[in-house]
C-alpha cells in the first residue's frame, strides 16, 4: 500500500470542509409611516346659502346646558374664557361672528369661539337648521364611495348580457325595440342620474314584474285602460283601476299579492311561448 493511501488504524479520516458561501443580502421592504394629522382649525357653513356677509345672531341666545341642567345665554366675547354669559365679566364685550360667502373659518387659536359655534342652537348638531360642521374627511369619504357606486353601476350597463338588461329597461321607461347600443346608452343615463337605485332594481321583484306586465301589455295578452287591466281574448276584468293612478303600477302591485300570482303565472307562461 502506497505511503499516500496508508493511515494509522483507529485514527478518524479527515474531511474537508467546503467554504461557507456569503448569504444573499435580505432586501427589506420600505416602511412608510402616515404621519397623523395635526390641524385643530376648522370650518362651518350655512345651510341656506346667504349673500356674501352674513352675521350670525348673539342678542339672547340661550341654549341648554347639561352640565348644569339649565338653559343659559351664550356670548362670543373674544377677551373672555367662557361663552356663558353669566361666567363672564363686567367688562365683556362681544364680537360679531361673520358668515363670508356662506363660510366661517375658525383658526386653533380662537378656542372661545369654536365652543360658542359648537354650543349654538342653530348648529345642525344641537338641531339647528342655520349651519353645519363642514367635516373634509367625510365628505371625501362620502364622495369616494359615490363615486365606486357610479362605477359599479357603470360596470353593470357595460358587462351584463342585454338580456339582463332588458327588464331593468322597461321599468325605467326605455324603448327596448331599438339597438342594442341605444339600450345600453339610455341605461347608461339612468345609471349616472341614480345609480343606487339602478343597482338595487336588479334585485326588485317589483321591477321584473313590471317588465312582465309590460311585455303582456305590449304582445295583447292583457288589456290596458284607464279604468282597470282585463285579458284581452276575453274581457275579463283582472283589476280595476283607481282614479289618477297608473294602471301598469296598479297591475304590477297586483300581481305581487298572494290573490295575483297565478295571475303572474300565467302571464309569464305565455311570454315564455315567444321565446
Amino acid at each position: 500500500m502506497s505511503e499516500t493511501t496508508r493511515r494509522a488504524p483507529g485514527r478518524p479520516k479527515k474531511t474537508v470542509e467546503a467554504p461557507l458561501q456569503p448569504k444573499a443580502a435580505v432586501k427589506k421592504k420600505a416602511v412608510v409611516r402616515k404621519v397623523a394629522e395635526q390641524n385643530n382649525n376648522v370650518e362651518y357653513e350655512l345651510i341656506s346659502k346667504g349673500g356674501i356677509v352674513t352675521m350670525l345672531p348673539q342678542k339672547g341666545v340661550t341654549t341648554y346646558d347639561e352640565s348644569k341642567d339649565q338653559v343659559r345665554e351664550i356670548r362670543y366675547c373674544p377677551n373672555e374664557p367662557s361663552v356663558w354669559a353669566d361666567e363672564q365679566g363686567d367688562k365683556a364685550r362681544k364680537q360679531a361672528v361673520v358668515f363670508r360667502e356662506g363660510r366661517l373659518f375658525i383658526p386653533k387659536d380662537k378656542p372661545n369661539m369654536r365652543k360658542f359655534m359648537e354650543v349654538h342652537p342653530g348648529n345642525q348638531e344641537n338641531g339647528g337648521n342655520m349651519f353645519r360642521l363642514v367635516d373634509k374627511r367625510k365628505d371625501a369619504e362620502k364622495e369616494l364611495n359615490r363615486e365606486f357606486l357610479l362605477n359599479d353601476a357603470i360596470s353593470i350597463v357595460r358587462e351584463k348580457p342585454i338580456e339582463d338588461l332588458l327588464a331593468v329597461a322597461i321599468y325605467h321607461g326605455i324603448n327596448i325595440n331599438t339597438a342594442t347600443s341605444d339600450i345600453r346608452y339610455n341605461l347608461l343615463n339612468v345609471a349616472k342620474k341614480k345609480p343606487q337605485e339602478f343597482i338595487d332594481s336588479f334585485d326588485s321583484p317589483q321591477v321584473m314584474t313590471r317588465s312582465t306586465v309590460q311585455q303582456a301589455k305590449d304582445y295583447q295578452f292583457i288589456k290596458v285602460t284607464p279604468s282597470g287591466v282585463s285579458w284581452f281574448d276575453t274581457g275579463k276584468l283582472i283589476v280595476s283601476v283607481p282614479v289618477g293612478m297608473d294602471p301598469i303600477d296598479v297591475m304590477t302591485r297586483f300581481c305581487l299579492t298572494e290573490k295575483g300570482a297565478s295571475v303572474l303565472g300565467n302571464l309569464e307562461e305565455k311570454l315564455s311561448r315567444l321565446s
